[in-house]
C-alpha cells in the first residue's frame, strides 16, 4: 500500500544530494510494549560494537559518512546535530543502553544500528494527505522532534506531508510517531550512499523483522529513484 503515497524528491534536495535514494515500507502491524527475542538481536549487536567499533570507526561507516557529508552539503554541522543512526551507535559505544520505546520502534532502531541508515518510522494513519515530499529545513520552521522539543530543522533533510515536516534523518515528529496503538507503519530508510543493493538488504531486513516480530501482513516496498 506504498502507492496510497506519492513520493516526491525536491529539486533543493537533489541539488546538494545527488545520489540520494530512498526505501518506502508499508504494512499492517500488531505493536507490543517489547520483545524479549528482538531484544536479544539487539544485545547480540551491542556486544559486538562494543567488542570492534571506536567513534572514528563510526563516523567512517558508509552509509554514515554519506548522511553525515549529506548534512555538510545543505550546510548544517552534523557533530552537533548527528543523524540518528550515528547516536544510537554512540550511546551503546558510550557503555549506555537504549531506552526500550515498544516493539516496532525498537526494530527500527535495530536496522538502523546494523546498516546505518537512518530511519524515519511513522504510524501511517497519523499521516496527513497521500503526499511526501522530501525537502530542505527552513529558518523558523516549525517541527516537535520526539522526546527533543523543539529542533531547529534548517538545513536538514525533512519529509513533509500535507500538515508539514514529520521526519529528518536526526530525529521524527511527535505528530506522526509509532505506539502501541499503531496498527499501519511507514518506514523510510534514507540512503545518501548511493548504493541499491544495500538499500535493498535494508528493506528486506526491516520486513523480515516486521514479519518475525510484529505480525507483519503485506510487507509492501517501493524504491525512489
Amino acid at each position: 500500500m506504498t502507492a496510497m503515497y506519492q513520493l516526491h524528491l525536491s529539486p533543493e534536495l537533489l541539488a546538494s544530494c545527488p545520489h540520494y535514494r530512498v526505501a518506502a515500507i508499508y504494512a499492517a502491524v500488531q505493536n507490543t510494549p517489547s520483545s524479549e527475542g528482538l531484544w536479544q538481536e539487539i544485545a547480540d549487536f551491542t556486544r559486538r560494537l562494543r567488542a570492534d567499533a571506536t567513534p572514528d570507526s563510526i563516523k567512517q561507516q558508509p552509509a554514515i559518512q554519506a548522511t553525515r557529508e549529506a548534512y555538510r552539503s545543505l550546510g548544517k554541522d552534523p557533530s552537533r546535530y548527528r543523524p540518528s543512526a550515528e547516536a544510537l551507535r554512540r550511546r551503546l559505544l558510550r557503555g549506555l543502553e537504549l531506552y526500550r520505546i515498544d516493539t516496532l520502534v525498537d526494530l527500527i532502531n535495530l536496522v538502523s544500528l546494523r546498516t546505518g541508515y537512518s530511519i524515519g518510522g511513522f504510524d501511517a494513519d497519523k499521516i496527513q494527505g497521500d503526499t511526501l515530499t522530501l525537502g530542505v529545513g527552513r529558518a523558523g520552521e516549525a517541527f516537535e522532534g520526539i522526546g527533543r522539543g523543539p529542533l531547529n530543522i534548517e538545513g536538514l533533510p525533512v519529509w513533509r506531508d500535507l500538515a508539514g515536516g514529520i521526519g529528518t534523518p536526526t530525529s521524527d515528529h511527535e505528530r506522526t510517531k509509532m505506539d502501541v496503538n499503531t496498527r499501519h507503519i511507514l518506514a523510510l530508510i534514507n540512503g545518501y550512499d548511493d548504493n541499491a543493493a544495500s538499500l535493498h538488504a535494508a528493506a528486506n531486513m526491516t520486513c523480515g523483522l516486521l514479519e518475525t516480530y510484529a505480525a507483519a501482513k503485506d510487507c509492501e516496498v517501493t524504491f525512489l529513484p
